[in-house]
This record gives C-alpha cells, structure tokens and sequence, in this order.
C-alpha cells in the first residue's frame, strides 16, 4: 500500500511540481488585490496548482513510458517500471486534472482555472510528443512552463494585467538557459531516445552555451520592469535592498553561462542548471520584499 502511494507521488513529479507552483503563489502574492498574507486561500492555490501540474506530469510519464524505460535516469519512474499501469496512470491525471482545474475555478476564478486547462493540455499533449520532432519543443514548453505565473496572477487579480504578462516574460526567458542546462547535461540519455532539445543540431556547442548568455542576459530588463511599472518600489529599504538581490542574481547568473561558454564541459552546464534553480527563487522573493 505504501509503495503504491509512493508511486503516486512519484507521477507527480514532488519536485518539480512544487518548483512550478511555487512561482504562481508568489505571482499570486504580487497582484495588487492581494493585500495580506491569506494562508487558507494560499494553501487553496498551492493545492490545486500542484493538481494540475501533477495531472500533466503523470500524463507526460504515459506518454514517454517506453523512451522513459531506455533512459537511465528515468527507468524507475512508477509507468515505465510497470509499478503503475497505463490506465491507473490515465485514471490519476484525470481525476487530479479536474480536481485541480475546480479548486481554482470555485475558490478563485474561472479565468485562472482556464489558464490552468490550457497549461496542462499545452504540456502534455503538444510540448511532450514534439520534442522527439523538433528543437522547437523547448519554445512550445517554456509557454506551459510560464503560465503558472499568468495562473497566479490571474488568482488574485481577477484579470490579466500588465504584472502578470511581466512575470510570465520572467519565467519564460529564465527556462531557456536552465533547461539548455539540463539538455547538455543529459544529453547522452537524450539523444539515445531521440529527443531534440539542445538549439543546435550536432548536440552541446558553442552556440548552445552563447544561447544561454543571450537568454541571460534579457532578464536583465525584464527583472527591473517591475519598478519601472509601479509594481514594485525602490523608494524605500525594502526596495532598494531588492534590486541589489536582482541585480547579483543576474551577474550570477549571466556568469554562469558565460564560464559554460569559456569552458564547454559538462560541469559547467551542471552548475547553470544549479545556478538557475537558486536564481528564481532569489528574483521572486525580491519581487515580493519590493511589492509596492
């Protein structure tokens, strides 16, 4: 019995799924009708975020179940390793999809609830299939992979307004870089399976690692479009102590893949990818000290 809820949560993928959330409770805690701390309503918005993200990561898992099996680091994962059937596997996504998609509808709005739709089928049933077609999957997967903020946003602003597309642009540019990151490092496991993740053709080069420097370095502005937009302040210690954190988290950042770029190896790209799982919750919970 325990194995088997084990498995359950393991199709949800713990986690990344609370790494995804995790951006749209801080979004939702940035729009400007959210004026306190509601612990109920954030617990609400953690829950059936998570739902849903766990509903397209166990839809993810049905669909790559056989290339899922030939790769090292994902044969033991609950469908390719047989624990879960495919139909118990359906089953899961079905009902915590729709159990997650009602908790933001009836608790928040129906604006959120249908961003959410859209994320779900958007990463399960577009990016998912296409990275064994084309590169182009990364592009598709960064949107699924951004609306959590527009979910959030929307959540506690009852509309999608300039904050939220800005937070959405944020999250976007970010998971290039980090996922380039986790493409290069895994690229063996990748390639043996055919999926096409790295911008390059002949796997992790030069113009992979310049890639990520471009990514990197258009945070830059869009990290300080908030305080150029009202949403965040910089007049007070809070802020001022806010856009120093930005700003160090964008020259660590930017370093990281530049010393990738200098150096080409695999280590380097682990430590972009280590780098940029730091980096996004620094940029957030600066955000949230400066919220004006």
């Amino acid at each position: 019995m325990m194995r088997k809820i084990k498995d359950y949560l393991l199709l949800i993928k713990p986690s990344l799924s609370i790494m995804v959330v995790f951006s749209s409770v801080i979004s939702y805690l940035l729009a400007p009708k959210v004026v306190e701390f509601d612990w109920t309503m954030i617990l609400l918005l953690f829950t059936g975020g998570l739902l849903v993200t766990g509903s397209a990561n166990a839809i993810n898992q049905v669909v790559e179940k056989d290339t899922d099996a030939r790769m090292k680091r994902t044969a033991s994962r609950p469908v390719a390793a047989g624990r879960v059937s495919i139909e118990e596997a359906w089953g899961f996504a079905v009902i915590t999809g729709l159990t997650g998609i009602f908790l933001l509808g009836y608790y928040f709005n129906w604006l959120s609830a249908g961003i959410a739709t859209f994320s779900l089928f958007l990463y399960a049933f577009i990016y998912t299939p296409l990275k064994k077609i084309n590169s182009i999957a990364v592009l598709i997967g960064a949107v699924p992979g951004a609306l959590p903020c527009l979910i959030g946003w929307a959540a506690g602003d009852d509309k999608l307004s300039l904050g939220g597309w800005i937070l959405f642009a944020f999250q976007f540019f970010w998971q290039f870089p980090h996922f380039w990151a986790i493409a290069w490092v895994a690229h063996r496991d990748y390639s043996s399976v055919g999926f096409k993740l790295l911008p390059a053709d002949k796997g992790p080069t030069r113009f992979t690692a310049m890639q990520t420097i471009i990514y990197s370095l258009l945070l830059v502005p869009v990290t300080l479009l908030p305080y150029y937009t009202g949403m965040c302040s910089f007049e007070d210690v809070e802020g001022k102590v806010a856009i120093g954190l930005i700003v160090l988290a964008n020259l660590f950042m930017i370093g990281r893949c530049v010393t990738l770029y200098k150096k080409m190896d695999v280590s380097s790209a682990r430590k972009v990818m280590f780098g940029s799982y730091m980096y996004l919750p620094v940029v957030f919970f600066a955000l949230l000290l400066s919220k004006g």
